[in-house]
């Protein structure tokens, strides 16, 4: 079928469907989609709190534990023990299908009915503050963290340890401190696309480097200071004037550092490496991958956000760990032949599906354990569970809702508690024009602090053990937080000024720096010579850096050219 162009049912703007899209669609049995790709992945985004946690009870045993479900959302919510546990029995809360209501109706109220897990940590020890995460150990605050190891306020870290305030370490960081988008490195600080580096501070896209300061586009060098090559002897001694337990200083270098990404340092249109046919922009080891962001060994895929591991899948966000066969799913591991599913983890055959784990061959469940042949949660002979899934398909297909990922209007989170407040950013007055909801009691104190910003010491040597019963107020935003015992270590190790931001502003500081999950179309600004070009050469190409970015972009011809 050739492509066709539809106008999108959310934003109202046409879009167009490719030939190799509908090929997808075929093979999995979905009708094409109604909305477009950027508003099908808005669709996704308001189900996921990925880091806004409260408080509450488990409304099965009582105890109060750690959630993304506040105490005044109207469902359910067990403690992970409990959940996990066999007291209560998920094919209890089953209900026949009728016929005479839409299906997201019915599905609303069975989310109101089964209980819902607190959140998504399994196999960790000391590792209560983490969700959409697995197999830690003494890891904290930390969102989209597996096989880690004393890693804090971390957001998408991979077999890492003792890491503070990183995002997206791919594997094999240690001692990293506000590291972004880097693997294999050790001892680094302020660093942006590193790979293979130890003991460098304020450098971006640096591979093979060790010792280097406030440099960038650099390859497999040793003592380089601000971009100019030293001696070890002439590189330490410059190093030692720099007082890097100061906050004062750090912010000066903070500023230099971004003046640094801005001015001086050489993007590559795309930061992507060994892909095969493949268009997106953060892809690592990639073949036939289109129009997809922050994706790692992968093959056959489009339209993916934020994934590893995946193989001939279609509009997925936060899926991985050899999941194949995917269509419209939204923070998921090891799923086969899924389809239009939130947080379920190692299952197969099974659509529309919210918090299931361990199943097969669902349709319609909410929080199933180890289940199989179930509508709405309610058990099945297998011919019949064919039967009346077929059925109840026909019957979405006319109501047009079979084809479409879950509304935001029954999502169990708040589009305020979302990532999609990071990615795409909505007023209360626009989240609610469209019927979404809106948390109006975020967590956060203000106003409580007992050390002002200004009497905390700049320098971290000053600052006493007391400092872990205080409460301290950010610079920023005036939100209220403190500090752990390991945290307080941590910066004293590694000779870190005490932090006067609070973790969600550094998080978002790491976030702004970070590539947009977009595409834009733009020329290569190279104007140098012996680069196989006279004056400015006029390659274009699709890249991850809007036009009003002023900065160094070039085509993969120059840039090869003038990095290595």
């Amino acid at each position: 079928m050739n492509q066709e162009t539809k106008n999108c049912k959310n934003c109202k703007k046409d879009f167009t469907i490719e030939s190799e899209d509908f090929n997808f669609y075929e093979k999995i049995q979905v009708p094409p989609p109604t909305w477009c790709t950027k508003c099908r992945q808005l669709r996704r985004y308001a189900w996921r709190n990925e880091r806004t946690l409260y408080r509450r009870n488990c409304d099965l045993c009582g105890k109060s534990t750690v959630t993304i479900y506040s105490p005044n959302k109207p469902y359910k919510v067990y403690c992970n023990p409990c959940w996990w546990g066999d007291d209560w029995d998920f094919s209890s809360h089953g209900k026949d299908f009728d016929f005479f209501k839409t299906f997201f109706e019915q599905f609303a109220e069975l989310q109101r009915e089964v209980p819902r897990m607190a959140l998504l940590n399994k196999n960790s020890v000391n590792s209560e503050y983490t969700n959409h995460s697995g197999e830690n150990k003494n890891t904290y605050l930390s969102f989209s963290a597996f096989d880690d190891e004393n890693v804090m306020y971390g957001s998408f870290i991979f077999k890492s340890r003792d890491c503070m305030d990183c995002n997206r370490i791919q594997e094999k960081g240690e001692r990293l401190y506000e590291t972004i988008d880097s693997r294999k490195c050790y001892q680094c600080q302020y660093g942006i696309f590193l790979r293979d580096c130890s003991s460098c501070f304020y450098c971006y896209d640096c591979h093979g480097c060790n010792d280097c300061f406030m440099s960038s586009n650099l390859r497999n060098k040793s003592y380089v200071f601000r971009n100019k090559q030293y001696t070890r002897e002439e590189y330490l001694k410059k190093m030692k004037d720099i007082e890097l337990s100061s906050f004062i200083v750090r912010e000066g270098l903070n500023k230099e550092f971004t003046n640094l990404i801005e001015q001086d340092a050489i993007h590559r249109y795309v930061a992507s490496e060994r892909n095969i046919n493949s268009i997106g922009s953060l892809l690592y080891d990639c073949k036939n991958v289109a129009k997809s962001f922050e994706l790692y060994n992968a093959e056959n895929c489009k339209y993916i956000y934020g994934s590893t591991d995946i193989k001939d899948c279609m509009d997925c966000y936060h899926l991985g760990f050899n999941s194949e066969l995917c269509y419209e799913i939204q923070g998921a591991v090891r799923l086969s032949n899924c389809k239009f599913c939130h947080l379920c983890y190692d299952n197969m055959n099974i659509t529309y599906c919210d918090t299931c784990q361990n199943s097969q061959n669902l349709f319609g469940c909410v929080s199933v354990k180890k289940g199989d042949y179930m509508i709405f949660n309610k058990k099945y002979l297998k011919a019949d569970y064919e039967i009346l899934k077929d059925k109840i398909i026909e019957h979405m297909k006319k109501t047009g809702e079979y084809g479409e990922f879950f509304s935001p209007q029954i999502s169990p989170v708040c589009y305020n508690e979302t990532q999609g407040n990071f990615y795409m950013p909505m007023t209360k007055e626009e989240v609610l024009a469209k019927g979404w909801h809106w948390e109006e009691n975020v967590p956060g104190t203000f106003s409580k602090e007992t050390i002002l910003a200004g009497a905390i010491p700049d320098k971290i040597v000053d600052v006493p053990n007391t400092y872990l019963n205080e409460i301290f107020s950010c610079i920023d935003c005036l939100k209220n937080y403190n500090i752990t015992k390991n945290e307080l270590l941590f910066y004293r190790k590694e000779n870190i000024p005490f932090p006067r931001r609070c973790p969600n502003c550094r998080y978002k500081r790491r976030f702004d720096l970070r590539p947009k999950r977009e595409l834009w179309h733009r020329q290569c600004v190279c104007n140098k010579e012996n680069h196989g070009h006279e004056g400015n050469c006029q390659k274009e190409f699709e890249t991850c850096y809007s036009p009003d970015e002023v900065i160094k972009v070039y085509c993969e011809s120059c840039y090869n050219k003038e990095v290595y």
